[in-house]
Parts: structure tokens; C-alpha cells; sequence
């Protein structure tokens, strides 16, 4: 493969996401080959750490065997059938096992993250019509929040650069303080601040209720908003607060689900069941898109009825896809195998100490959940992001910094020298772009 003829043909025929094009006048595309283990790897050989699990969805390395045979051995059976009219194993055995985790039943199945929350906002919403409560129509979200880019879920996203432009296409939301610790003020514990952010919540409830369908959070880390970290006491009060003035709790853990945050979901660390929760990314340990949504079977059954107009419409074509639902099915066996989230907790404080090394730099809130890292740094660089991006491809390690907030989330796989690369790395990289 020509590298070169690659990158042209990709620039002619390609938009690609979350980006400019016109930058790419000056920092050009990477043309990945092929990935093993926590390396992508370019056609002249050339390496990168994948220390962002390529936008958060690999789980455990790149070409893992286990997850790549499951997909091999379904593929000899049925690659897809319509989920509306038949049913197939894979998608049963996913459907059971992430109920079983989650406490939640009947998974409705989407494509990406975005797709979960349109579901989830959908679904709370007709919740409230079929029951008789027509006028709980308005959702809240976190200031700060992201919750993806279709129009539903870009209404209920507070970030500037992503919403602005089609402010006025979209159903608009209203946001309620966060509870990102770096909020805070001087002297406040994170959990202090939590309650405080909590109570805040609650004022707004009290006068709200009855026009709200649904609260959506992302629990203990908001991503977008640079790794925003809280404390999980949050989580325990908001559920109270929601089931007090009868307002839907809608846990959208599409980027901090399966082993992110220390535990398997992130709603466990505040012992909470939500009424909906989101999940996509890691969920086929990056290997094919899905999403799913699962809800309470009160839910559930006020839409089981005679009437075709009460039951839930919304479809995709590829909803509950055979080959994606096998990926997650033996996503989730190697967390059982490999008991992948007590194991995390020792690599996540290995993490942690050698991190501490960075503490040199003019850094500041320098941070964990689990097995994501973060840091904010120091600088009056505006174009600090796009070019530590770029220092750290020169690097050999894949940073994707949001702002002046530079994060690790790496595949669980990572090994010890593997961490020292990561880390020795990353101080060069943010030396050269201060």
C-alpha cells in the first residue's frame, strides 16, 4: 500500500469526523495497517500507543483472538436478520447477560451512543404520554454535558462548539450545575461540592416536575467536558431527587460502562439503579458498532398493549446485529474469565504512582476513575491540543487532549513497559507543545 496515494484518495473521497478537512493541509492523515495488542501500527511499520482505545471503545487490545473468533464462528451461521418478527441466540444471550448485570431488562438495541440516547429520551418520554402525563416533555442534562450529535441528543449536550451552530434546529434543554470536583471552591471536598451541586438539582425539580421527563447524566466522569470527575454520593442523591418529583434517571454510561470507572458500571459506585441506562463503545470491546438501552420492566410494560401507537416504533435496520451482538457476548465473557475489573484496580494504581512523575510539569488537577487518567495543563497556547496531538504521533503515542486536558484510556491489556513508554512520552509531548 502507498502511503501517499492512500492519504490522497482518502482526502478526495472521505469526510472525516470531528474535524476540519482544511487541517489536514498541514497535519496530515495517519494510514493505519493494522493494530495488536495496544499498537496501531502504519504501512511503513511505524508504531503508535493507542493511549485513547481509538475514541474510547477498545477494550482489550487491538486483534484480540478471543473476540475475533466469535466473530469468525458466527459469521459461518448468520451475519444479520431483522430483529422486528425473529430473534437469533446472540442477541438473547447479550440481552440476559447485560440485564443481569445492570438490574435492568429488555435491551432495545442501537448502532453508536448517540443512537442510545435519541432511544433513551424517546422511550421516557412515551413512558409519560401512555401513562396520561402528556405534559412531562423537557429533559435536563449537566452544564457541560455531552450525550452525542443526532438531534435529540445533541439537545440535550451542553458544548459549545458541537451545538451552537444548530441551536436552532434542536429542542433545547435546560442544564443544572455540575458537579465536577475542579468546580469547586477553595477548601470544599468533592463530596461537599457534590451535595451542594445535588441540592441545586433538587431547587430546580421542586419547580419543574411536572414538565420534565427525564434527567441524563454521565456518571462520575463527564468525557467531553475534559474528564470531569465527581464524587459518587451525586449519584446517590440525584436518584432520590428523581424518584421524589417523578422524573426519569437516564445513566448514560456509553463512554464509562464496562470497567471504566473501577467497577463494571459506574452507577454501582453511588448503588444506584437508574431507570434507563445507555451503553455503546467498549460494549463489543471496539470491534463492530452497537448500542443498547435497558430500562425497568415498569417501563416496559406501559408500552406492552393492543394498540400498535403505544408499543415503542423506533427501529434500524441493523438493530440487534448477529456479528456485533457475538463481539459483546464475548466482550463480556473475558471480563468474567480474566475478572478484568478487580485486575484493573492494581493497574490503575500502578498508573496513578507512576503518573506522579508528571507532577513536575505546570500541571494541576491531575486525576483518576478507574482506568482513566487525566491532567490539565498549565498553558497559554491556544492551539496546545492540535499540537501536542501532533508531537505525540511524532512520539509514537496516540493523545487526543480535550482543550488543555490531557487523558489517558487506554485498552485494559497495557502492560508495565508499555505504561513507562505512555508516561516518558507524555512528558515530552507536553514540554513541547507548552
Amino acid at each position: 500500500m502507498n502511503n501517499q496515494d492512500l492519504l490522497s484518495r482518502s482526502l478526495q473521497s472521505v469526510w472525516h469526523p470531528c474535524t476540519q478537512m482544511k487541517q489536514h493541509e498541514v497535519y496530515p492523515l495517519i494510514p493505519i495497517q493494522r493494530g495488536e495488542g495496544v499498537w496501531l501500527y502504519d504501512a511503513d511499520g511505524k508504531k503508535y500507543l493507542d493511549a485513547v482505545s481509538s475514541w474510547w471503545v477498545n477494550l482489550f487490545g487491538h486483534n484480540n483472538p478471543r473476540i475475533k473468533d466469535a466473530i469468525k464462528h458466527q459469521l459461518d451461521t448468520l451475519e444479520h436478520v431483522m430483529l422486528a418478527g425473529f430473534t437469533h441466540e446472540p442477541v438473547v444471550a447479550l440481552s440476559e447477560q447485560l440485564a443481569k448485570l445492570t438490574g435492568l431488562g429488555h435491551a432495545f438495541y442501537g448502532s453508536d451512543g448517540a443512537s442510545a440516547t435519541e432511544i433513551a429520551l424517546k422511550m421516557s418520554f412515551h413512558y409519560w404520554r401512555n401513562i396520561g402525563k402528556t405534559g412531562k416533555t423537557r429533559f435536563i442534562s449537566l452544564q457541560n454535558s455531552y450525550h452525542g450529535e443526532t438531534m435529540g441528543s445533541l439537545g440535550v449536550t451542553d458544548v459549545a462548539i458541537f451545538k451552537d451552530t444548530y441551536a436552532p434546529l434542536l429542542i433545547q434543554s435546560a442544564q443544572v450545575p455540575s458537579p465536577d470536583f475542579r468546580l469547586a471552591q477553595a477548601g470544599e471536598s468533592a463530596e461537599d461540592f457534590a451535595l451542594r451541586s445535588a441540592a441545586q438539582l433538587e431547587m430546580y425539580l421542586a419547580e419543574h416536575h411536572a414538565e420534565l421527563a427525564a434527567f441524563i447524566i454521565e456518571p462520575l466522569v463527564q468525557c467531553a467536558a475534559g474528564m470531569g470527575m465527581y464524587h459518587p454520593v451525586y449519584l446517590s442523591k440525584v436518584r432520590e431527587i428523581c424518584t421524589k418529583y417523578e422524573v426519569h434517571l437516564i445513566a448514560d454510561e456509553i463512554a464509562v460502562g464496562f470497567g471504566r470507572t473501577g467497577t463494571m458500571f459506574a452507577c454501582e459506585q453511588g448503588n444506584i439503579k437508574p431507570d434507563f441506562i445507555c451503553l455503546s463503545k467498549g460494549i463489543t470491546g471496539g470491534y463492530l458498532p452497537l448500542s443498547a438501552v435497558l430500562t425497568t420492566d415498569e417501563i416496559y410494560q406501559a408500552f406492552y398493549h393492543d394498540s400498535t401507537v403505544r408499543g415503542f416504533l423506533h427501529s434500524h435496520s441493523y438493530t440487534g446485529n448477529p456479528l456485533a451482538c457475538s463481539a459483546a457476548v464475548a466482550t463480556l465473557a473475558i471480563f468474567a474469565a480474566d475478572d478484568v475489573v478487580e485486575k484493573n484496580k492494581a493497574k490503575s494504581a500502578a498508573i496513578v504512582e507512576k503518573m506522579q512523575v508528571l507532577t513536575d510539569l505546570p500541571i494541576q488537577h491531575l486525576r483518576h476513575q478507574g482506568m482513566i487518567f487525566a491532567f490539565d495543563v498549565l498553558t497559554q497556547n491556544a492551539r496546545f491540543s492540535r499540537q501536542s496531538y501532533q508531537a505525540g504521533v511524532e512520539q509514537g503515542l496516540l493523545l487526543r487532549p480535550i482543550g488543555n486536558t490531557v487523558y489517558f484510556m487506554p485498552p485494559y491489556t497495557i502492560t508495565e513497559p508499555e505504561i513507562d513508554f505512555m508516561i516518558s512520552a507524555t512528558q515530552r509531548v507536553v514540554k513541547a507543545a507548552l
